[in-house]
């Protein structure tokens, strides 16, 4: 349990509206009568003393949502309306949201959180639970033990559900933790700590959001995830919706797939592995050159597959250099030529690995498979070798 057991903690529940007028008023009602007083109860293993306010980012709906809203505020504490002066999407409503959280409200915590009943408030609690528990990022999820979809949807609305997501799972995160940590990437219930994470994110959306539609989900979390966020799932039984204007829009499949691809395109994780598989290749051209040379030449195979591979060698180093790992270049000439020793002695499992399963592929399938054999053995035993030797011995960052 965290060690803040007794301290004061304030959540802001953000909820972006246009035009609600027929539900955020029964959520406000729900949410002050039945949610909130069992968690100052500390109902349900809760510890902390937990001060809840409610922010409604409204689109300046013509509904009277806005009115609503204030009508509410009379009646209960700590509800706030920020009414937009421009209609920017649901992305820019949320930023605006926490934006205002953080320097009006003094957050310690957001929620994300639909106004029209489609989030139960029965998961405020146990997400709050969670973050006692010390973790810093929350979601509900419909895909885990105990969540689901409405039992109102059709077939193609679940299947664009669970195939959507799971795409855009795949998309973003394989083959590593992530895509086995998170399982419904496109929901929309979260819970975010701001010291650390909230507090860090770029709130210019007109800048900053790949989409201001529903992409933009994906957007935070991806993001949240990569600044290192304890993170954690709990149960999300998804309602339908039953009145009010629904914010999904026509492209929103096509919203989502685009945002994913670019957030992992332009991961620089992405693209120091794409400057790697270019250096590689580079490397294989001159692997391949002066092995078909040397053999042809000197008719020793061992001899042709060692200085081959040790050009290759010569011409990655060089290469990730100046260019894969720019960030963590080594500069000097002392520095360079301590590294490039290094760097030799590193890749000697490199070049065992191709000098002795070179030569023994030669050896067994004949001369006639050495260049089928040789982009085998780089793309399968070398490149995940080099990759990892590069990144924790060579040009391992500096704390």
């Amino acid at each position: 349990m965290n060690s803040q057991k007794t301290a004061k903690q304030t959540a802001v529940i953000v909820i972006p509206t246009y035009n609600e007028a027929d539900n955020i008023g029964r959520m406000i009602e729900y949410l002050h009568t039945k949610t909130f007083p069992d968690i100052k109860a500390k109902k349900g293993g809760l510890t902390y003393d937990w001060t809840l306010k409610i922010l409604v980012v409204d689109g300046n709906s013509p509904d009277g949502t806005g009115a609503v809203v204030q009508k509410m505020a009379q009646k209960y504490p700590d509800i706030y309306l920020l009414t937009e002066t421009s209609k920017d999407g649901i992305g820019a409503a949320y930023l605006k949201g926490f934006k205002y959280a953080m320097d009006k409200l003094s957050a310690d915590y957001v929620f994300e959180f639909d106004g029209d009943f489609q989030h139960p408030p029965e998961t405020i609690p146990s997400m709050l639970l969670a973050m006692e528990e010390g973790y810093d990022y929350v979601i509900g999820s419909r895909k885990i033990k105990g969540g689901s979809n409405p039992k109102g949807w059709g077939f193609k609305r679940i299947f664009f559900s669970e195939f959507g997501g799971f795409v855009a799972r795949f998309i973003m995160f394989f083959p590593f933790k992530n895509f086995f940590k998170v399982t419904d990437p496109t929901t929309g219930l979260k819970v975010t700590r701001v010291k650390g994470f909230v507090d860090k994110m770029d709130m210019d959306y007109s800048r900053h959001l790949m989409s201001r539609s529903f992409g933009y989900k994906l957007q935070l979390l991806f993001e949240t995830l990569k600044m290192g966020a304890k993170f954690k799932e709990v149960p999300l039984n998804f309602h339908v919706r039953n009145a009010g204007e629904s914010k999904i829009e026509p492209k929103t499949a096509r919203d989502i797939f685009r945002v994913a691809f670019l957030l992992r395109w332009r991961d620089d994780f992405t693209q120091k592995f794409l400057k790697f598989g270019t250096v590689g290749f580079i490397g294989y051209l001159v692997n391949a050159s002066l092995l078909a040379f040397i053999s042809n030449a000197w008719k020793i195979e061992w001899l042709a597959w060692l200085l081959s591979t040790e050009a290759a060698i010569i011409s990655n180093f060089t290469f990730n250099n100046l260019w894969t790992f720019k960030t963590d270049k080594i500069t000097g000439i002392s520095s360079v030529l301590k590294k490039f020793v290094q760097f030799n002695f590193t890749s000697a499992g490199a070049l065992a690995i191709q000098t002795i399963v070179g030569t023994v592929g030669v050896f067994l399938l004949g001369q006639e498979y050495r260049q089928i054999l040789l982009p085998f053995i780089i793309l399968f035993l070398v490149l995940p070798y080099n990759w990892t030797m590069y990144n924790l011995v060579i040009w391992k960052k500096k704390k």
